[in-house]
């Protein structure tokens, strides 16, 4: 079955309910669009008296501008947006649909719209949504409405503590590692599978483990209550375990008379069952989101979400979909609808555009790899010649390794790069300290923070900061228990400055944001001591305090820093840009979302895409189809897919190094008439 729900498809002149008549701020929309943003709204109650509305979204086609429209819509007709929840995956992607939806309801009312900046104060993630309603609801859910979330370095770190002491840590065989624990726990939450599912679908080389891992997160859980923390899955899990009372769900669903959903196909199971908890019924439920662009398996995301919403709200749940895509030519759509047509289960989707053009995408067959990086600096090189400037071309890949060869041929030749998908600004370790020392001081029963920030003092060591926590965990005033301590033998003076600057911070003396500063006059002689570079960490230090002056408090600071951490320029790969213009380098999971006038795809052949490891079920076969198509797509202009005839591997099994031979992907049938084949077998070597 190649559709889904063709029969419910909106016809968008027997659209049900009262007609709404065009207001001006619509006149830019199209007809989908248009019908999508009015769709089911009566302007006379100001109520969404249709269904339960699914958009289906297609690359390019203004989901973004259709859904803040449809926000400013309601908006306009008196809908009150502190009754609109608005969820997204990013906090930027929120913040800009909240900024769209304002400005677009500020122009529709002649800017009397008062204070909309803090109108729309329920737009965020699904963490942060769900972070806020905790801290509302923990009491009456049994929760310490003072918890601190821990990021999933924190987490790991916990996980061990508790590996090391269930003794799993010195095992004869080798043990999961924290972070493979942590992972194998979080696919349980998100997915909703018991781990005896997950361990042989997702992690078989772990099975054998099975009755130590259960063993292993119940401690992890124990030791998280008791140190009143939560992990960043915990803030989904505790939502959906608080809307399954019925009482706490209609109090938290009548709340919003509108929820809208976006990048909807990226929801887990878990994100689902919360949705249908708070509008059983789906009214005012929008969801927007594209099944084709469903590429977040590994992070637990479901396609099945988006392809069962009619069911899940059957019979009432309308679909209406977006094909007019505003992004790329005609013919480059034409090869990705071919990509995409032949999956197995999708909802009916063509997309198509009026841009017209000779240039038809090209499959490009060369001999290897390094004729792979040659043809693209040639070609990338001709395309700045002609105008195209190097940060309008990108470079896509199944996975980040696959641009190894290239990357030596662009500094070769002197062509500045930036590689996408590097460390966040929080992983660094500097910023990991001192966010360490704000989330001690905000709760000083958090285990992991207090061991890190600890150690950080010379001469503690693990063993003298558990001997530290352990005296400090049961009294009820936990800093003052710290001042009477026994001081680490080997911690001098240092440990004199440590429990007077915890005094200070404590005591609220220096006011938030002033208090971060404090904290970096601390940690800076550390900062000297540990590391060679430390200018260039102080500097990130300073950055720091900038993001953090504008949150209103520490508490919502390390709360929403933990949920969604900003990226800091050293994210790139290599030194600091001499160049004003560069080449994007990306694998395609960090392009989704993104369009570049010119477009390269590597190793566009079986193994690479799909990856030889995404080939075990149909499910993940059909993941790899979707993984081309979105990345097909990021072009406007012009398309290659590069097909290397062999391979060169280094050491597999018993072989050792040798070269392998690839085919074109399964996922092209044939050249057809909207693509053309270069053949560079005999480009020089």
């Amino acid at each position: 079955m190649r559709t889904k729900q063709e029969n419910r498809i909106v016809d968008l002149d027997t659209v049900k309910g009262p007609k709404v008549t065009t207001a001006t701020y619509l006149d830019k929309l199209n007809a989908e669009q248009r019908n999508a943003v009015v769709h089911g709204i009566d302007p006379a109650t100001k109520t969404h008296i249709g269904a339960p509305l699914l958009v289906i979204a297609g690359a390019g086609s203004g989901k973004t501008s259709t859904l803040a429209h449809r926000v400013a819509h309601l908006i306009v007709n008196g809908v009150d947006p502190g009754r609109i929840l608005l969820m997204s995956f990013s906090r930027r992607a929120a913040a800009e649909m909240t900024r769209r939806a304002e400005r677009i309801s500020v122009q529709a009312m002649g800017g009397k719209t008062g204070a909309m900046a803090d109108a729309l104060s329920w737009a965020g993630t699904f963490h942060g949504i769900g972070a806020r309603l905790l801290r509302e609801y923990a009491e009456q859910i049994g929760l310490d409405p003072a918890f601190t979330i821990h990021d999933r370095e924190d987490s790991a770190d916990l996980m061990n503590l508790a590996r090391h002491e269930l003794g799993f840590s010195k095992t004869e065989r080798r043990f999961p590692t924290k972070s493979t624990c942590l992972s194998i726990y979080s696919r349980c939450v998100n997915t909703e599978l018991p781990l005896d599912e997950v361990l042989p679908t997702s992690f078989p080389w772990c099975s054998s483990w099975e009755a130590e891992l259960h063993q292993l997160f119940g401690a992890y859980v124990d030791a998280k209550q008791r140190q009143n923390v939560l992990d960043y899955d915990d803030l989904l899990l505790y939502w959906a375990q608080m809307v399954s009372e019925p009482a706490l769900a209609e109090d938290i669903g009548t709340r919003f008379d509108h929820v809208l959903v976006d990048e909807y196909q990226d929801t887990n199971r878990l994100q689902a069952s919360i949705l249908l908890a708070l509008k059983p019924d789906g009214r005012g439920l929008t969801v927007v989101g594209d099944d084709a662009q469903s590429i977040y398996a590994f992070r637990g995301a479901t396609v099945r979400n988006i392809l069962d919403f009619p069911e899940a709200f059957s019979p009432a749940a309308e679909i209406i979909t977006l094909e007019r895509n505003y992004r790329s030519t005609s013919a480059i759509l034409a090869a990705a609808n071919g990509v995409i047509g032949l999956a197995k289960e999708r909802f009916t989707k063509n997309l198509w555009s009026d841009r017209t053009t000779e240039t038809l995408p090209q499959l490009v067959h060369v001999r290897d790899d390094a004729d792979q990086a040659r043809f693209i600096v040639e070609r990338v090189l001709e395309n700045r010649e002609a105008g195209i400037t190097l940060k309008q071309q990108a470079v896509l890949f199944r996975t980040s390794h696959h641009s190894g060869t290239l990357e030596v041929e662009l500094t070769r030749r002197n062509i500045p790069f930036v590689k996408f998908g590097g460390l966040k600004f929080l992983d660094s370790a500097h910023i990991k300290d001192v966010i360490a020392v704000m989330r001690w001081v905000e709760n000083p029963r958090d285990r992991v923070a207090g061991f890190r920030v600890m150690q950080l003092l010379p001469g503690v060591g693990p063993t003298s900061a558990a001997k530290v926590m352990d005296h400090i965990i049961g009294a009820a005033d936990l800093i003052g228990a710290l001042c009477d301590a026994p001081a680490p033998p080997r911690a001098g003076s240092a440990w004199t400055n440590f429990i007077e600057t915890v005094q200070h911070l404590r005591s609220h003396a220096a006011i938030w944001p002033n208090e971060l500063e404090l904290i970096r006059r601390w940690y800076e002689p550390h900062l000297e001591r540990m590391h060679e570079d430390a200018s260039v960490r102080l500097a990130d230090l300073i950055q720091l305090e900038q993001i953090a002056s504008g949150y209103p408090s520490r508490e919502r600071f390390l709360t929403e820093l933990t949920l969604d951490p900003p990226e800091a320029t050293s994210d790139q790969a290599g030194a600091p840009l001499l160049d004003e213009d560069y080449l994007n380098l990306s694998t395609i999971h960090s392009a989704k979302g993104q369009e570049f006038r010119s477009v390269f795809i590597l190793n566009v052949v079986d193994g690479c895409m799909p990856s030889d490891l995404g080939t075990g079920q149909s499910q993940e076969i059909e993941e790899e189809r979707r993984l081309l198509y979105v990345a097909m797509t990021r072009a406007k202009d012009d398309l290659h897919l590069m097909i290397p005839q062999r391979f060169f591997v280094h050491g597999q099994a018993a072989y050792g190094d040798r070269h392998v031979y690839a085919t074109r992907t399964r996922f092209i049938r044939g050249g057809g008439h909207q693509q053309r084949q270069i053949d560079r077998l005999d480009a020089p070597r």
